[in-house]
């Protein structure tokens, strides 16, 4: 099994919390970060533009997705040119459309050819992908995050998607496939394994990092003594205890 030393894919923290990115940013296996106005709001971030700066100010090495919340072009492209003035190594999260299904991809394009890197999100069909990869051709860096882990949620194995994507991708060199919103650790290996570029994860999965290669024998065994510890803890009891003694008593 790979040691997360030796992983391709580039891991980047996916959160909010200023204190939280700072510690990964130590993290040597931490190669960039991502956020969004859902997980900020979750933070409870009060003011975008201060958290944005503070961030900055701190990580300045790694790069660092800050998504638009406007709904019409017009002002997303405000928003996004905004937003891209912040520090040379921001990329601005576009939305693949907009909330009324109207898709993003000429605002994406004239971007992306203007020397703005992008993040293009909440992708989760491969016709959307192989139409920003069209836009994104020719243009600056940039980002293409599909959303594998809500794609698992629908029932459906997003690991041939995220290959397929990969060779759709292939027109446009400059563009790195994100695996986005995963659900377990093991979508950083499959990740890895498939040679997705980036795989965006949160810090409640990161914090399994040290599980990796461990001893199954020994995490059976540890889940067992937290089964009975936290019964004990609880103090459960059940009305059996005459039935027991009365079984000890016949075996003696």
């Amino acid at each position: 099994m790979k040691k997360v030393s030796e992983l391709k894919v580039k891991i980047f923290g996916d959160g909010a919390d200023l204190a939280g990115m700072l510690d990964l940013a130590r993290h040597p296996y931490i190669k960039g970060f991502t956020t969004n106005p859902t997980l900020m709001r979750k933070a409870g971030v009060p003011d975008y533009e201060q958290f944005a700066a503070e961030v900055l100010k701190h990580i300045t090495d790694w790069p660092v997705s800050f998504e638009v919340f406007a709904d019409d072009m017009e002002t997303m492209e405000l928003q996004a040119r905004h937003i891209a003035s912040w520090a040379k190594n921001v990329y601005v999260k576009i939305p693949v459309t907009n909330t009324r299904r109207e898709p993003m991809y000429e605002l994406i394009r004239r971007l992306s050819h203007d020397g703005i890197q992008v993040n293009v999100t909440a992708m989760m069909t491969l016709d959307q992908v192989r139409e920003v990869t069209k836009v994104l051709r020719g243009g600056a860096p940039s980002n293409a995050s599909v959303f594998a882990g809500r794609v698992a949620d629908s029932g459906r194995d997003p690991i041939p998607m995220m290959k397929e994507a990969l060779e759709i991708l292939k027109d446009s060199p400059t563009t790195e496939l994100i695996w986005a919103s995963p659900r377990e650790l093991l979508n950083i290996f499959q990740a890895d394994e498939i040679g997705c570029h980036i795989i965006t994860v949160t810090n409640d999965i990161l914090a399994k990092l040290p599980l990796v290669g461990k001893d199954l024998a020994e995490f059976s065994l540890e889940t067992v003594q937290m089964f009975h510890n936290d019964a004990a803890k609880a103090g459960y009891t059940l009305g059996v205890a005459a039935a027991v003694r009365g079984a000890k008593s016949s075996r003696s």
